[in-house]
């Protein structure tokens, strides 16, 4: 198994065709009070800056950034020569985005190891298109995806079967690939910090607290992840969430937190032309009880601005929290989901009924 990262992938195309951008530090997203950065290049990052980060914020973090409009079309094409790299390998490739992938080399090594055919098509993307991209290389999705990370950007790393297990005890929590930021401070009221902590635990106790995810969480503390790559997978739905370090409590902090989460759902939906025409709102109190709220509409979502509109028109129905001692929200989430095609043109009126 190997997954393929690229390294700052918005960002490096920018540079890539820009020289007047390289070694210094770049978002991709817009500049304005809204804006939002869709990915930052690695001379931006030790100032703090990330992506579905406020623009503003960036700018605070690091004044000399500078910013550049997205062009989607650009790196749909730039992800296309990509996966047509991966294609030479092997047919079994499931795109997590448009700059990562998992391959399933099993049966296509033809005398090579797994890792010799991931330097090489590290090799080809960097001849081809210009760009780096790290890859991890293991035995399932879930050790391959924490091998990726290990060593970026422009890095390779194994974890052999035999190594796997130890491997994951040693990793902090938040490192796991599915444990977000309120399940990682959920497992840390109860002790767990690292993979080892995590492999203490019976599986009796992980479902307990986690539900059905317990079993997932048990399983990966021993290295264990019995997913397939699934090329041809069907997107049901796209979403984004957020965590506050501060809980939220009114409807004007709730509209700004959510500005970003409609941008980052936007920027994986619009550059596949898909839309959709279920817009759902999650949130989340400090309880840890969470709501969702729906709206299904007549016609699909056109813009990010859209989709903000109307994820903010379901906020009255969560916030204010109702109960006599009102709880704050710690979590906000948006998903777009009936997924189709996108409109090429405006959304058609609706026509009133006496009109």
């Amino acid at each position: 198994m190997v997954h393929v990262d690229m390294d700052a992938f918005y960002a490096s195309v920018e540079q890539r065709d820009n020289p007047d951008l390289r070694g210094k530090p770049v978002a991709v997203g817009g500049s304005s009070l809204r804006g939002v950065v869709a990915a930052a290049s690695y001379e931006a990052r030790p100032f703090g800056v990330r992506s579905a980060m406020p623009s503003v914020r960036a700018a605070r973090l690091c004044p000399d950034l500078i910013f550049v409009k997205p062009r989607f079309e650009v790196y749909k094409s730039v992800s296309a020569q990509i996966r047509d790299i991966f294609a030479r390998f092997t047919p079994l490739i499931e795109p997590v985005s448009l700059d990562e992938a998992y391959l399933d080399l099993t049966d296509y090594l033809d005398g090579r190891t797994a890792t010799q055919i991931a330097r090489e098509i590290r090799a080809l993307i960097r001849a081809e298109t210009g760009l780096t991209a790290s890859a991890g290389v293991s035995y399932n999705k879930f050790l391959a995806k924490l091998a990726s990370d290990q060593r970026k950007p422009d890095g390779l790393f194994v974890i052999p079967p035999e190594a796997g297990p130890a491997y994951v005890l040693t990793l902090p929590i938040s490192r796991f690939h599915g444990v977000g930021p309120a399940t990682a401070a959920r497992m840390e009221r109860h002790g767990i910090l690292t993979g080892a902590d995590l492999h203490r635990q019976s599986l009796e106790f992980l479902t307990a607290r986690f539900g059905k995810s317990g079993q997932y969480y048990w399983n990966i503390a021993r290295g264990i992840d019995h997913r397939e790559v699934r090329p041809n997978r069907e997107r049901k739905s796209i979403g984004a969430e957020n965590t506050f370090f501060t809980d939220i409590f009114d409807l004007p902090a709730a509209t700004e937190a959510l500005a970003p989460l409609a941008d980052k759902v936007w920027r994986h939906a619009h550059p596949r032309g898909i839309s959709g025409r279920t817009v759902t709102l999650k949130a989340k109190y400090t309880d840890f009880q969470f709501v969702t709220r729906a709206r299904s509409l007549p016609h699909p979502v056109t813009s990010a601005a859209q989709l903000l509109a109307e994820a903010v028109a379901l906020l009255p129905q969560v916030l204010p929290d109702a109960r006599p001692v009102p709880r704050g929200v710690r979590l906000l989430g948006i998903t777009l989901s009936a997924l189709c095609p996108l409109p090429e043109g405006p959304a058609p009126e609706q026509l009133d009924l006496f009109g």
